[in-house]
């Protein structure tokens, strides 16, 4: 049997991210991550628009998303891999104070 309560050890990029400033990536609209599209209205449905509020969702958080299977959890663990990024983060200012996820993407100014 399977078990879906696995706990990852954070790389070294990851532990570090919140002691500097925040990914650009975190900012970014899911639909960016060009996904299947089970996966994109998995997240849709879950209410889950932007990149950082994907990544700190656990494995085990986003398997009991519905219709939210195995091979749609390897897609996106693959494509953060890519950014650097990973499923359950801790991440330090994250949400950025007067964070408002409402607000399309597009239209989001970060601090520099």
């Amino acid at each position: 049997f399977l078990t879906f309560d696995e706990s990852l050890e954070p790389s070294e990029e990851m532990k570090s991210m919140g002691n500097s400033s925040l990914n650009e990536n975190l900012f970014r609209s899911v639909d960016d991550l060009e996904l299947s599209v089970r996966s994109a209205n998995c997240l849709k449905n879950a209410n889950i628009r932007y990149i950082g509020e994907l990544v700190v969702r656990s494995e085990a958080e986003m398997l009991k998303t519905k219709n939210f299977g195995r091979k749609s959890l390897n897609e996106i663990k693959e494509i953060l891999t890519e950014m650097g990024l990973g499923l359950g983060m801790k991440i330090d200012g994250w949400p950025p104070p007067g964070w408002d996820p409402n607000i399309p993407p597009a239209q989001v100014k970060r601090e520099s």
